[in-house]
């Protein structure tokens, strides 16, 4: 355990080393591996991310031409949940349009608050045609239309110590990113796609766009964010637990 302890040491040294190409608000620690040699294996993928790639470098982006079929997998309606909860959760929010609908930013911030669909549309947006790589192996090319997720926490105003933003949805997901990642300018809170509000299949009213990652930290039907200080695995709920990786990097 020593071992494990002083080489995730070195990881941690090395990254602070990286000077310029790593932002004031990196992680002081990286995720937990639970003394697993595969959990150290993501963690070392991390810290070479975050080392050897150039700041705040944007995924390539396409034009309209190029944009292809996308299909939607997992859950695609909570609405038929088997949870009963969920499932009339968000028949009500179905019924009224998404007017109803919350998304509730608190944790490490100056002003916690709540935003609807109409609140978030009126903060300046960006649309942009990325390319997401499933974890399953298939890729697609979409258009999305969202609000910077930085513009989102500059309004909440992120606390000085903060280092993670944790995320959940309607559907009993959770997953977290560093600030690093969540103030990326492609990583956007997407309402919009493909030159159309969001389709209930691909998350509506709000999805998360992670581009600098694979498409499983971009959840659907975002309606929770918690900035958070110390890194938070989630527990059951978490990606780690459930047999994924953390970090995803592409």
């Amino acid at each position: 355990m020593n071992k494990l302890i002083t080489r995730r040491s070195a990881i941690v040294a090395g990254l602070a080393a990286a000077g310029g190409l790593i932002l004031a608000r990196s992680p002081r620690q990286l995720p937990p591996t639970y003394g697993n040699l595969l959990r150290l294996g993501d963690d070392l993928t991390y810290a070479a991310h975050r080392v050897l790639l150039p700041g705040q470098s944007l995924v390539k982006e396409y034009s309209y031409t190029d944009i292809t079929s996308f299909p939607a997998i997992g859950t695609t309606n909570p609405a038929a949940s088997e949870n009963a909860f969920t499932a009339d959760e968000y028949k009500t929010l179905q019924t009224d349009a998404f007017s109803d609908w919350q998304l509730s930013v608190e944790g490490s911030v100056a002003k916690p608050r709540t935003f609807s669909i109409a609140e978030l549309k009126q903060l300046p947006s960006r649309t942009q045609i990325t390319r997401h790589t499933c974890e399953e192996g298939w890729s697609a090319i979409g258009q999305w239309t969202g609000v910077p997720l930085s513009i989102v926490l500059d309004a909440v105003g992120i606390l000085p110590s903060a280092r993670f933003v944790a995320y959940s949805s309607i559907d009993d997901w959770i997953d977290s990113i560093d600030l690093f990642d969540a103030l990326h300018p492609q990583t956007i809170l997407a309402y919009g796609m493909n030159g159309r509000d969001l389709p209930i299949p691909h998350g509506a009213p709000l999805r998360l766009r992670v581009e600098t990652q694979l498409g499983a930290k971009s959840i659907k039907y975002l309606n929770r964010l918690v900035v958070l200080d110390e890194f938070d695995d989630g527990g059951l709920r978490g990606s780690i637990r459930n047999g994924w990786a953390w970090d995803m990097g592409i």
